[in-house]
């Protein structure tokens, strides 16, 4: 620590951002110890962390949702401010590497060399089957181009430079949820009014508002606003609903300092500290802002045409009545063990409620201690944000999973665990994640006040140590990056948490562009 080393200026870059030297230094103190990875007992299994649901179930589930919906206040919160530019990576790569991009050519590259010229290939194959098509079209028409004769011809110089620079779509530096998804009869929609319509049929109160809150970039924002004021009336008499849509910004407080190679304070060329985004777990603070009742939580791009609308409001509804029935077992627990006549058997099947349903495994000190220390314990350990957290059978696809974790006080819980948190040098601990059976699709819904209808302080229950560390580089030069524990990892660390296994079909992710090909995105 002795050697960080800041100026004047550099305090008033810190302050500026409303960081303080402390939490600078703090944070280049994590560097230097380096990431804690999570210590697995075991992957999540169905039966063993997740529940696997009857059909008797889902009616069940969905009968006590839509009792229990109406009576609450509920929103769809989604992290939207993550811009397009890995969508097109392929496109830009090829762009920047050829003044003329034609077909004849990146097809014999993608022969040769496969990989992102056969990604460039398969876009031009079937660029006419993106929803966004007729728009480029247009733009391009209205400077003189025919983008139909361009692709006949072979040349796809222009019509690639349309999709991505803001001559035309602007995609490039585009956020994902402003970018067209999906082809209807009647026009198309963006990612962002995908979640509208979604949420207009489980997102609504009695009185017919349904909410939203998303999450943007500071420069994205007036995009999203006016598209809002453009189809909120549009969309509000096709599905009788009143929107309350809301949004915010991560705080530049929650940026992080780089470091280089030595853990020192990295700077640029011009010798400017250098600070990043501090990954979505910064995004906890904007959901506490909020101060919301019940929350469904979904990543921007995992939306689908109406077609295979049901499926998603099936589950939602599944996840919200299983939450609002333990949301019941819970207060009914926390009556009896802090009631004047508790007693010991109230203390008991208390315990075996946080056991077998909520899969928090005692901690071992709890063995032989009084009553008093386990009523203390659990009453600390019902009182808490919950949340259900949909599992889906995995695939392969890159991201966290559901877990089994020791803590260090000799108990387990259930967490969502991503890569980067395991230690790739322990055999032990990649044979655990190598019997991974289920993936974290980001399909939550949760419970964020107390029984008295008070807000949880929601950072009162985030694990510290769960941060990720990763390099990158600027200026031609390796840095590394700090990200605040993950939003539903390390973030939601303290949170009751129970693993429902739902279907494959709900899980449609559009990462890269291509994937907007798939059947399931397509009409």
């Amino acid at each position: 620590m002795d050697r960080v080393e800041l100026s004047n200026d550099d305090i008033v870059s810190i302050e500026r951002r409303g960081l303080s030297v402390e939490k600078v230094k703090e944070q280049i103190a994590i560097f230097e110890k380096g990431a804690v990875y999570a210590d697995l007992d075991r992957p999540c299994t169905v039966g063993d962390g997740i529940k696997r649901l009857s059909d008797r179930d889902l009616e069940e589930y969905i009968r006590m949702y839509e009792q229990y919906a109406a009576r609450r206040e509920i929103t769809k919160f989604v992290p939207a401010s993550g811009a397009a530019t890995r969508m097109f990576r392929f496109l830009l790569k090829i762009a920047d590497q050829y003044k003329r991009i034609q077909y004849r050519e990146v097809a014999k590259l993608a022969e040769k060399e496969g990989g992102d010229y056969s990604e460039v290939l398969k876009f031009m194959d079937n660029i006419d089957k993106f929803a966004f098509y007729p728009s480029l079209c247009s733009r391009m028409k209205y400077d003189g181009l025919n983008a139909d004769k361009l692709r006949e011809k072979g040349d796809f110089t222009e019509i690639i430079d349309y999709v991505l620079s803001d001559k035309g779509l602007g995609y490039a530096a585009k956020p994902k949820g402003l970018i067209l998804f999906h082809r209807y009869p009647g026009g198309a929609r963006t990612a962002f009014e995908e979640h509208l319509v979604e949420a207009a049929s489980y997102v609504k109160d009695r009185k017919g508002v349904s909410r939203l809150h998303f999450t943007v970039s500071p420069e994205h924002r007036s995009g999203f606003e006016g598209l809002l004021r453009r189809v909120q009336g549009d969309y509000e008499s096709a599905y009788g609903v009143s929107y309350d849509v809301g949004f915010s910004e991560q705080s530049p407080a929650t940026d992080t300092i780089a470091v280089d190679m030595e853990n020192r304070p990295f700077r640029d060329n011009e010798g400017n500290l250098v600070f990043r985004p501090g990954g979505h777990g910064a995004l906890l603070g904007n959901l506490d802002r909020l101060q919301a009742d019940v929350v469904f939580i979904k990543n921007v791009d995992n939306v689908v045409p109406d077609r295979l609308k049901d499926e998603t409001y099936l589950w939602k509804k599944v996840l919200g009545g299983y939450l609002f029935m333990t949301e019941e077992k819970i207060r009914e627990h926390l009556e009896r063990i802090t009631a004047d006549n508790a007693g010991e058997e109230d203390i008991e099947a208390a315990a075996r409620f946080v056991e077998k349903e909520l899969c928090i495994g005692l901690p071992d000190y709890l063995a032989d201690a009084p009553p008093e220390e386990k009523q203390d314990f659990l009453a600390d350990r019902l009182q808490r944000p919950l949340r259900v957290c949909g599992m889906v059978p995995s695939t392969g696809e890159p991201g966290g999973g559901p877990f089994w974790v020791r803590d260090k006080n000799g108990g387990s819980s259930l967490q969502i665990v991503e890569k980067a948190q395991i230690d790739p040098d322990s055999a032990e601990q990649q044979a655990v994640l190598k019997s991974l059976t289920h993936f974290n699709p980001v399909d939550i819904v949760a419970s964020l006040r107390d029984r008295n209808k008070n807000p949880y302080e929601l950072s009162r229950y985030v694990d510290p140590e769960t941060v990720f560390i990763s390099v990158k580089s600027k200026d031609g030069r390796d840095l590394k990056a700090l990200e605040h524990p993950g939003l539903w990892n390390g973030a939601m660390a303290g949170w009751n948490t129970v693993f429902v296994e739902i279907p494959l079909i709900t899980f449609n992710p559009v990462k890269t562009v291509n994937d907007l090909l798939r059947k399931e995105h397509q009409g």
